[in-house]
């Protein structure tokens, strides 16, 4: 045998005792429906945890929505008439429409969204994306909390309703029956859309404002391909937190506007843009951005928890086959 053959097999048999060391180390890449559900089961988990958990929050805030003339002490204050009045468990007034109706809108809301961003990838082409990414994130979020809100509208629905009424049903299964049978299917959707007005509007902040933030933690900060998982999981709180401040801001006459659509239903004949109108003219501008202070305070708490929970359930279950568009650093 040649010295030119031997070198040739020496060579041969380096390479692959590297390629055999490597592949151990190496984890295939998820896609198709394998990779979404994923996407869709960590979001529904995370939603559903940190809207649930603040349901307190939620019922106070309402109830500044809906009754400032009562309500008129604050956040602090509000849980302390709350309580006075009907005792600590109306607190968890809603609970269960919450919990469902936010699993099964963080299922298609951040599935969604990474669904729909690797669409517009495939579409544009990766270049182009990366270089449009702030458009890529806005366009993804806002299909992607469509189809969200359609899930979730009768339950929230649902939800205020009994807290604007405590005593219009015991629980979800009651009041969701109750709707459906005095006031029809449709009565699920007299708010769909002010849903879509809050919605719409809070996930694109939401999402947009996330990813530049921690793309500049990332660039400038942490180098992330050597970042621990705390250190990840530290970036996603804060990122969370920050996104979650701005699109409470950008929501909040919708959000009022859709408590007050929902606590009553309309007059014979009198359709949902006509109730709309009325609504606005009566809160004016200071009226809509009634209980901001608790819903910043809930908003940025539970989107901060939403985006390290979500992150650490993506890493556990290894739905690591998502395309990022971020600057390197």
């Amino acid at each position: 045998m040649s010295s030119t053959t031997q070198q040739a097999g020496a060579k041969l048999e380096e390479v692959k005792q590297k390629v055999e060391a490597a592949a151990p180390n190496t984890a295939p890449k998820l896609s198709g429906v394998a990779l979404y559900s994923r996407f869709a089961f960590a979001g529904a988990v995370c939603c559903s945890l940190t809207h649930g958990g603040l349901t307190p929050v939620d019922v106070v805030k309402t109830r500044i929505q809906l009754d400032p003339a009562t309500y008129n002490r604050g956040m602090i204050g509000g849980f302390r008439q709350v309580i006075a009045k009907e005792g600590a468990g109306a607190l968890l007034t809603g609970a269960g429409p919450t919990f469902a109706g936010y699993f099964l809108q963080g299922a298609f809301k951040f599935g969604g969204y990474e669904f729909f961003k690797q669409q517009s990838i495939s579409l544009l082409g990766y270049e182009n994306a990366a270089n449009n990414r702030t458009a890529v994130y806005l366009a993804s979020a806002a299909c992607a909390e469509f189809f969200a809100d359609i899930a979730l509208c009768p339950l929230e629905a649902t939800r205020i309703r009994l807290v604007s009424e405590p005593t219009f049903a015991n629980g979800l299964v009651s009041g969701f029956s109750k709707i459906a049978k005095t006031e029809g299917v449709g009565a699920f959707y007299s708010g769909f859309g002010p849903i879509l007005f809050k919605q719409v509007p809070y996930t694109m902040a939401k999402f947009v404002v996330y990813e530049k933030v921690s793309e500049a933690i990332y660039k400038n900060f942490v180098d992330k391909s050597t970042a621990s998982n705390g250190m990840n999981t530290t970036v996603n709180l804060g990122s969370g937190l920050i996104a979650g401040f701005a699109a409470a801001i950008i929501s909040q006459p919708a959000d009022t506007m859709l408590s007050k659509i929902n606590k009553t239903k309309g007059l014979p004949g009198e359709s949902t843009t006509s109730r709309l109108v009325k609504i606005a003219q009566e809160l004016g501008l200071r009226g809509s951005f009634s209980g901001l202070p608790a819903r910043l305070f809930m908003v940025g708490t539970l989107t901060a928890g939403q985006f390290a929970i979500y992150g650490d359930i993506k890493r556990v279950i290894g739905a690591v086959g998502g395309v990022e568009i971020a600057a390197a650093k």
